[in-house]
């Protein structure tokens, strides 16, 4: 038990939050920007289930790693470095291949960078316990 407690609860906790952040991030504020830049594109977004599963287990890797990170450095290193290397460089990929809508960064960027510092706050927070 001490073993489900010391690291896959605050992993599944923390994948949790991340997921209903992304969920809610998604379908609330940027969702329309993302449909609206592909037409753009004459592409169709591509929104099926196995995207969306896709982007579950993304993000309970986050919170793995956020995890794994948060063990060695303190709680603004620990988010900063996650949101760096998580958010910052996927919106670069994104934006070299052309599909990301630059438009959306007033948004994602501090809403993301939000969810990793609440992400890494929980992982902290569970590891103390």
């Amino acid at each position: 038990m001490s073993q489900f407690r010391k690291s896959i609860l605050p992993i599944l906790l923390t994948g949790i939050w991340i997921n209903v952040s992304e969920t809610v991030r998604w379908e609330l504020l940027v969702k329309s920007y993302w449909i609206e830049h592909y037409q753009d594109m004459n592409l169709v977004f591509p929104s099926a289930l196995m995207n969306g599963i896709t982007w579950m287990i993304w993000g309970f890797f986050l919170a793995f790693s956020i995890f794994i990170i948060s063990k060695k450095f303190n709680l603004i290193q620990t988010t900063l470095l996650s949101w760096f290397m998580v958010f910052v460089m996927l919106w670069v990929v994104l934006w070299n291949i052309n599909v990301f809508p630059v438009t959306i960064l007033f948004i994602v960027v501090p809403l993301s960078w939000i969810e990793v510092f609440v992400a890494t706050w929980i992982c902290k927070k569970l590891q103390l316990k």
